[in-house]
């Protein structure tokens, strides 16, 4: 080829090599109707030449003493122009692939992130695909495009840090989902997915870099992980987010009512078969009598009962918890605890504080007594083991999940806010009202 490159900006500059004959002599080098910028003699068959500007396509020509003949044709092209598709941003390691869409990409012989240089394919003179480089650390740098028209830049790429997830707030719910909860972390802004347990969240948006608030999806009762995928990566927080059962009343061998009990949630039995006084008591749910439901959901109760009596104790307790303030913990009773007036839990303004009181043999609270909670403490997050049999004084007003082994037996004008659950004996209501907490 007699010009090589054959190819350069419009703005001139580009080094080109002539070759023919009888360049010995040569006074002048043109490219169409300007001359080069400069050009050197370099034998008989060479000449080298800097381009001037121009425009398209245009002859080259030499003059010597004997006359001005042409060599070949040189084409100008115009500066590339390009943006990135999809969004700008990906993780620090690199590897992934984005594509960058334009004018004038064909000639493209350089791509660079910042001062690292990329792996590139030409598609079309509008379309390369790039694999994205490693970078050191966060943040942006400019994306820079070589070709033989031109350079262009001016295109930032942002590289992320991974996600990571401090909380998931409440971190507990119904199997059914739908309830909404707000994952707090780092590295949020450029998320694309959202699961719990595996599964998408129903909905979800991005409120901050630091907040996500997502509609949980249903799930399998228990514990579930949560994960977050941004551009940057994946976090997966394990057991972040407990799925809760639908009972509010659970006998191991029976429930009986006497009066207008009013039971918020699923009631049921297993293994007995023994529910009784629905009517006149009232349950907005489903009673389930030792079906598969009913047998889930006692063993699910034998597997949380046994958890909170694996729990290392924070502090001891004995007595009576009437009069006190306790913050969140896990807190044991060797023996019997009973409740005269009024016991106060304080989540100190954590929503996700929880309790456990391991009681070694029976609770049993006095007539009006209550539950009180304050700043953020919510009644699904408050456990009662319960060693043999909980007694509720009339008239009391109790906050928490009752887990006993043996029997629950609540007095007239007594109300739950929470469930009342016996692994082997009875539940025994007198006109209540009981509400499950989710």
């Amino acid at each position: 080829m007699p010009v090589v490159p054959n190819q350069g900006s419009t703005g001139g500059g580009d080094a080109v090599t002539l070759t023919g004959v009888h360049f010995t002599g040569t006074t002048g080098v043109r490219y169409g109707a300007r001359p080069a910028a400069s050009f050197t003699v370099v034998s008989d068959t060479t000449t080298a030449t800097v381009t001037p500007s121009g425009v398209g396509a245009v002859p080259v020509s030499v003059t010597t003493a004997g006359g001005t003949g042409v060599v070949g044709s040189f084409y100008y092209l115009p500066p590339p122009s390009f943006r990135l598709t999809p969004p700008p941003a990906g993780p620090l390691a690199g590897g992934n692939t984005v594509t960058l869409t334009g004018l004038g990409l064909y000639t493209t012989y350089e791509v660079r992130f910042g001062t690292q240089a990329a792996a590139f394919t030409v598609i079309s003179d509008g379309e390369l695909t790039v694999t994205v480089p490693a970078a050191v650390g966060a943040g942006t740098v400019s994306v820079t495009v070589r070709t033989r028209g031109g350079t262009a830049d001016g295109v930032v790429y942002a590289y992320l840090d991974p996600p990571s997830i401090t909380a998931v707030t409440p971190d507990k719910g119904p199997m059914d989902g739908g309830n909404l909860v707000v994952i707090t972390g780092t590295a949020f802004s450029y998320a694309t997915d959202v699961t719990f347990g595996g599964t998408p969240a129903v909905s979800w948006r991005i409120a901050s870099d630091t907040e996500i608030d997502a509609l949980v999806p249903a799930g399998a009762l228990g514990p579930a992980d949560v994960s977050v995928t941004t551009l940057g990566g994946t976090t997966t927080s394990s057991d972040a987010y407990t799925y809760l059962g639908r009972f509010a009343v659970l006998g191991g061998q029976s429930v009986t009512n006497t009066g207008l009990s009013d039971v918020t949630g699923d009631l049921g039995v297993s293994p007995g078969v023994s529910v009784t006084g629905f009517p006149p008591g009232q349950v907005h749910g489903t009673i389930h009598v030792a079906d598969a439901d009913a047998l889930a959901a006692h063993a699910d109760l034998v597997a949380t009962y046994d958890s909170a009596v694996a729990q290392i104790p924070d502090a001891g307790i004995s007595g009576d918890l009437g009069g006190l303030t306790l913050t969140p913990g896990v807190y044991n009773a060797d023996t019997s605890i009973a409740l005269t007036g009024t016991l106060t839990l304080d989540a100190q303004g954590n929503r996700n504080a929880d309790w456990v009181f391991q009681i070694g043999s029976t609770l049993t609270t006095a007539t009006a007594s209550r539950v009180l909670l304050i700043n953020g403490a919510t009644a699904r997050n408050v456990i009662w083991q319960i060693g043999s049999s909980a007694t509720l004084g009339p008239n009391t007003d109790f906050t928490g999940r009752i887990l006993a082994l043996t029997s629950i037996t609540t007095n007239a004008g007594t109300t739950i806010h929470g469930q009342a659950m016996a692994i082997n004996g009875s539940v025994t209501l007198d006109t209540n009202t009981i509400t499950r907490p989710w």
